[in-house]
């Protein structure tokens, strides 16, 4: 037989005694842990800039307090006031 075509046999992990998972449901809490992830996934040229989630984390924290200095102010129409008595 050709080392190709043969299909290696992987060797199973043996199960400790005390792990007994007979009773185990699958997936029983998947959509609970799904509804509360937060999971972001980056594009590689961000990842390169910020390898850790705290780097994001410190980022996006100034960019919200740079961000919140803004709030409360208005847009200035682009009228002048003598412009809207005429």
């Amino acid at each position: 037989m050709n080392v190709k075509t043969m299909k290696l046999k992987v060797k199973e992990p043996e199960m400790r005694p005390e792990y007994d998972f007979t009773g185990g449901v699958r997936g029983k809490y998947y959509q609970r842990y799904m509804e509360s992830s937060n999971v972001v996934v980056l594009e590689p040229d961000v990842h390169r800039r910020f390898r850790n989630s705290s780097a994001v984390n410190k980022a996006l924290r100034s960019l919200m307090r740079a961000e919140g200095t803004r709030r409360g102010q208005t847009k200035r129409p682009a009228r002048t006031r003598r412009d809207r008595r005429t």
